[in-house]
């Protein structure tokens, strides 16, 4: 693998705004995840979002003009995206919160940052700068204050939180995989949508036989809530936030792109105060604060010109 260490400020208008947008979007994709899995198993609720969420990428990926055929080299990116972040990132995060709450299972995803930045360091030659480990050092003070309140708030058992965690963390792992694989030159070389659409439907059918072997026939929930959760995760959790997302990790790196998993749990409790009653006291408010100021101190990194590409033989 090899991506050329340079790229933009996330702090530039254009990748800020994907950068809130995309944060504020998936903070409000973990409270219809939660109602998702309480009557369809994770695997069927999985391949249904992203029935809708392939379509909806094909559909954007002609408006936009792109092809429908891929590069040269497309195919393994398809394979590997499909699998790493379209069938285990989703398994594992789906089935951490039938242990733990949303709210906890989104902190501690806020981790993602840290598997992003090393290993876009080891395979990207990414440059992890001081103020990115200073700026991420004072955010994860912030992120285990909230994640301290979540826990006691939380009715889990210390056997659930643990199993509940672990998952967590093989979805934190699925996902920076499948960043880094996206912030290559070879998947640069891809057409974005086209990529993500394939990427996704190459999920579908992983996670359908999947759900198939595990959980039996497939199982729908006639529920009004539950068809607008799914066209909810589908179009707005999938179709607009992730070529926002990946087209900040191609232009911005893995690493500083990744910081909207630490914004989300942020946003995923204010929307738990207005939809569960969450109450805020010192800790949540300290580690909402905290958190914010090191992810400001984070985006403040700045990164060298992009060189121009070297055109190809």
């Amino acid at each position: 693998m090899s991506a050329s260490p340079d790229g933009e400020s996330l702090l530039a208008p254009r990748n800020l705004g994907a950068f809130l947008l995309v944060s504020f979007i998936w903070g409000g994709t973990w409270l219809v995840i939660r109602d998702q899995i309480s009557s369809v198993p994770p695997g069927w609720s999985i391949a249904y979002r992203f029935i809708v969420a392939s379509a909806g990428m094909f559909l954007l990926a002609r408006v936009r003009g792109e092809p429908f055929r891929l590069a040269p080299g497309g195919w393994p990116f398809v394979v590997a995206l499909g699998i790493f972040q379209f069938s285990m990132n989703f398994g594992f995060v789906y089935r951490a919160e039938g242990y733990v709450t949303s709210g906890l299972v989104a902190v501690i995803f806020a981790l993602l940052v840290v598997p992003n930045a090393v290993l876009g360091r080891i395979f990207l030659g990414q440059p992890i700068r001081r103020e990115f480990v200073i700026g991420s050092s004072i955010a994860a003070v912030g992120v285990a204050m909230l994640f301290a309140q979540e826990y006691r708030a939380s009715p889990a058992t210390l056997g659930e939180v643990l199993t509940g965690a672990a998952l967590c963390v093989g979805g934190i792992l699925s996902a920076s995989t499948a960043n880094i694989l996206q912030a290559t030159e070879g998947a640069k070389r891809q057409p974005l949508l086209t990529l993500l659409a394939w990427s996704m439907l190459c999920g579908v059918a992983i996670n359908a036989v999947f759900a198939l072997l595990t959980e039996g026939p497939p199982q729908f929930d006639p529920r009004p809530a539950y068809g607008l959760g799914i066209l909810y995760l589908g179009i707005a959790g999938s179709v607009v936030t992730f070529p926002l997302y990946y087209g900040l990790v191609r232009k911005v790196g893995a690493g500083k792109a990744a910081y909207s998993s630490v914004v989300v749990p942020v946003v995923a409790m204010i929307l738990s105060t207005m939809f569960e009653g969450f109450i805020w006291g010192p800790l949540p408010i300290a580690g909402a604060v905290i958190t914010v100021i090191g992810m400001v101190v984070a985006m403040r990194t700045r990164n060298p010109p992009p060189r121009r590409a070297t055109p190809e033989p």
